[in-house]
């Protein structure tokens, strides 16, 4: 990376390199965010699985 942003630099490229480090910012936090977004789907299944799991068992104590 450090390559990169030395070549960018002495090429005079500057806003180049701030679009390549927006993109880089912009992906990393969307990557972020799905992986924040698959936990809480998960965590939801549980939590409905928990609620059938109790329901089926009060509906066999009627």
């Amino acid at each position: 990376m450090d390559e990169l942003t030395k070549s960018v630099v002495e090429r005079g490229d500057l806003a180049h390199l701030a679009l390549f480090l927006w993109a880089s910012g912009a992906s990393g936090l969307l990557v972020w965010s799905l992986k924040e977004l698959a936990g809480a789907n998960r965590r939801f299944n549980d939590f409905v699985q928990e609620i059938a799991t109790l329901n089926q068992l009060f509906n066999k104590r009627d």
